[in-house]
């Protein structure tokens, strides 16, 4: 039995995908909990054959190949069900209205059935948690040091704070595993710069984040038409990408970083 005030039922819902584009990638596993106003609560989870091969960066997040998929269900087949079951029912998930409520409408937008949100609620629960758990500065310095940030965005305070939260961090921390949302070890919080930067840098190639690293370490676009395809690929199978992104707004860090790369793949030939 759930602790909900409901007068409608609330179906919490997660997906697991081949990707985070919303317009390419699609569904290989979706779990539902539907929370009832009589306080009790339906279970369905069901894997998806989502007619494309699961990149392997993927598969190694959430553990799903495409041979556990082979025999499954495309979402076709389970589309008009999975919307009965649905109907009438407010939307609940973590992260929902940024990704599983778009990602799960555009998949029954392109096999052809009815499944309208505009009469429905949404509860985005990590709306609800950055809200009510600040992750800034303020509150870190309040967190590890217990003291108030009283000048909040005055440059020397901040940089002190920052100074003092770090050194809190690590003598909270030191000697422990970092594991990440998968369940994945990363690292270990060590009194050492070098360790801390392996454990904080950013994947990010370019300041902009429009070139990154994958789960392989391998430098991916992170956009557009090419979004997760290997740089060096597109620059050998579309010399005239380049020259596109060359001559359009984007900020010189990422023109240069691309060049670079551009450069080392010549010279490695």
């Amino acid at each position: 039995m759930h602790s909900l005030h409901l007068k409608k039922p609330l179906a919490f819902f997660d997906l697991e995908t081949t990707g985070v584009n919303i317009a390419r990638d699609r569904i290989v596993e979706i779990s539902v909990v539907k929370a009832l106003p009589n306080g009790e609560t339906e279970i369905r989870t069901r894997k998806v054959n989502p007619e494309m091969p699961i990149p392997l960066e993927s598969s190694l997040i959430h553990g799903i190949y495409d041979e556990d998929v082979k025999d499954a269900p495309t979402f076709k087949m389970l589309a008009k069900n999975l919307a009965t079951f649905l109907e009438g029912c407010d939307l609940a998930g973590f992260n929902s209205n940024r990704f599983d409520i778009p990602m799960l409408v555009e998949e029954f937008l392109r096999v052809g059935v009815e499944f309208d949100i505009k009469n429905r609620r949404t509860v985005d629960a990590q709306r609800i948690y950055h809200m009510m758990e600040p992750r800034n500065l303020s509150a870190a310095y309040k967190f590890y040091c217990d003291k108030s940030l009283t000048d909040a965005h005055s440059a020397e305070a901040d940089t002190i704070a920052t100074f003092e939260v770090l050194q809190g961090q690590i003598a909270r921390y030191e000697g422990m595993k970092v594991i990440d949302a998968h369940g994945k070890e990363v690292g270990e919080v060590r009194n050492d710069v070098a360790a801390l930067h392996e454990l904080t840098a950013s994947k990010l190639i370019d300041f902009a984040g429009r070139m990154v690293y994958n789960e392989k370490g391998e430098e991916v676009f992170n956009f557009g038409k090419h979004n997760g395809k290997r740089v060096t690929d597109v620059l050998k199978n579309e010399p005239s990408f380049y020259d596109w992104l060359m001559k359009a707004e984007f900020p010189l860090d990422t023109k240069r970083k691309l060049t670079e790369i551009k450069l080392r793949a010549l010279t490695q030939r």
